[in-house]
């Protein structure tokens, strides 16, 4: 399209200022009708150059116009810019029937997958991966100042150290657009870099976690850990060859609880040897038993791929999948379960239905789930369905509600500033007491742990304030402070700060110190 019509369009779209997705397409097609253009201009067209003009201060800012324009406005909503890179190529201690093998591929991933096909474009090259996906947030009108940072992979653990403190330090200094002698010298830039990396993602077998690798974890500047847990049946598990039973899962999550991580289970349902039944009574074990309670949920049912040995299994009816209705029903089920603390990060693997050879091929299951719960009249209480994204209008009535619970013999504290019926979440923190206070990274022994803190609505840039902007409405200072009181009428005298590299500035403001890999504060 010629930049003179997008131009004449943009400074339409100036004057009139829409406010809405359909206000805004109706004054595009109309445009087009007029000026007797086949085709419409693209927001992406539209959204480029008024970046331009704003950087050149030729147009005044409209950010209602900007947020209208953004592809994919949903990728900033959680106020994080996610960021995932892939590992390279790799074997894998597992041998699990339900995992695919494909030459050249990390383990478990197909090259079909869009995730993949990023990292393929750059020879698997985290240092690529990051700057490409930071570029292509920035084309499309998304703040990158705060990253969360998630590698993907497989078994993280399984890789030598050396190749891990290089892909984490390529990643930091990707972001940090300069190549650092060190990590521990990039992860310094980070702090005040234009990108900064707010939160670190590892995946890993429960197996693999040990007090060895959860030092090596912070060190690296790792913030939440991803295990493969898929069922918590021990029977499910051996019949799957998974490698590990759910003796190293209890353990797992409670050595990386202590130590302050956020702890995301991967959930498969349908597995080989379970029932919709059995699934449904894992998933109420998760939250019912305290030796589990992630803070996070994957859930991946499982599905036939080739190159898996769940494919022969299927081929000579030793496996039968689930029907289409047998697995809605199941996941309405598992998400009215879900308790108010718990984020169900996704639903369903990114695999593209031609490579599912039986199982679920329903691309949008989240969305099909919604409607479904809507039409019952019940809605999912997990913390992605409350998000406040750009419902804010209720943030100044906000009320605080605090959740107790007992979870790997230690009591969570969950903390959320949201509507007065709890369906509009605006802000939450998790604070941690351990039992066992001695523990063995001394910097975190004898103190409480506050393990995250998040605010919703749109990602707001680390400099810029918006007087609406949920995350400018004072959430976290109020939360911190309402965690910093519980601690100290449970008898602790001092607050610690699992925090992301990039974001320990805010708690120096609040008065916390870096010690080790922590942020901590005396509570006097």
């Amino acid at each position: 399209m010629s930049k003179e019509n997008t131009s004449e369009l943009l400074q339409i779209l100036l004057k009139e200022k829409p406010r809405t997705h359909s206000k805004l397409n109706k004054i595009k097609r109309k445009f087009a009708r007029d000026n007797k253009i086949s085709k419409l201009i693209t927001n992406a067209e539209l959204l480029n150059l008024y970046q331009e003009l704003i950087a050149t201060d030729d147009i005044k800012a409209n950010p209602v116009l900007r947020s209208l324009l953004k592809k994919r406005a949903i990728r900033t909503l959680s106020g994080v810019a996610p960021i995932a890179v892939l590992t390279k190529p790799h074997p894998c201690p597992g041998n699990c029937a339900f995992c695919p093998t494909e030459f050249e591929m990390p383990k478990s991933y197909l090259s079909n997958e869009p995730a993949v096909m990023r990292a393929i474009m750059t020879q698997f090259d985290p240092y690529k991966q990051v700057t490409v996906r930071i570029k292509a947030l920035t084309r499309n009108g998304h703040p990158t100042d705060k990253i969360e940072l998630i590698v993907m992979g497989g078994t993280w653990s399984y890789f030598p150290d050396k190749y891990q403190n290089w892909y984490i330090k390529r990643c930091f200094d990707a972001c940090n657009e300069k190549t650092s002698k060190t990590l521990a010298q990039a992860q310094k830039l980070n702090e005040a870099a234009k990108h900064r990396i707010v939160g670190l993602t590892l995946e890993t077998r429960p197996d693999y976690i040990n007090e060895n690798e959860i030092i090596k974890f912070r060190k690296l500047g790792c913030t939440r850990v991803e295990i493969g847990v898929q069922t918590t049946d021990d029977k499910i598990l051996k019949k799957n060859k998974r490698g590990h039973g759910q003796k190293e899962i209890i353990k797992a999550t409670k050595l990386l609880k202590d130590a302050g991580f956020k702890v995301a289970y991967h959930m498969m349902p349908n597995l080989a040897g379970s029932t919709p039944k059995k699934d449904l009574q894992i998933f109420k074990d998760l939250f019912s038993k305290q030796e589990y309670q992630p803070d996070m949920l994957k859930i991946y049912p499982c599905t036939v791929v080739k190159g898996s040995e769940l494919f022969n299994w299927w081929k000579k009816g030793k496996y039968k999948p689930y029907s289409q209705k047998q697995l809605v029903d199941l996941l309405l089920k598992i998400k009215l379960s879900i308790p108010e603390y718990v984020r169900i990060i996704r639903l369903i693997r990114d695999i593209p239905s031609v490579s599912i050879e039986a199982g679920n091929k329903i691309t949008n299951l989240r969305q099909y789930l919604k409607e479904e719960l809507k039409k019952q009249k019940k809605y999912c209480k997990c913390i992605r369905c409350r998000e406040a994204r750009t419902n804010i209008s209720a943030a100044k009535n906000a009320k605080l509600f605090t959740k107790k619970y007992q979870a790997s013999q230690g009591t969570e504290y969950f903390l959320q500033f949201a509507s007065t019926n709890k369906k509009t979440l605006f802000a939450f923190l998790r604070l941690r007491l351990a039992k066992q206070k001695k523990h063995f990274i001394p910097e975190i022994s004898n103190a409480a742990i506050i393990r995250e803190i998040h605010t919703y609505g749109q990602m707001v840039p680390i400099e810029k304030k918006q007087a609406k902007a949920v995350q400018h409405l004072g959430f976290g200072k109020k939360l911190m402070k309402q965690a910093e009181i519980i601690a100290k009428n449970n008898g602790y005298d001092k607050m610690v700060v699992i925090s992301g590299i990039g974001v320990r500035g805010y708690y120096r403001k609040l008065g916390y110190q870096l010690q080790g890999t922590y942020m901590v504060k005396k509570l006097t």
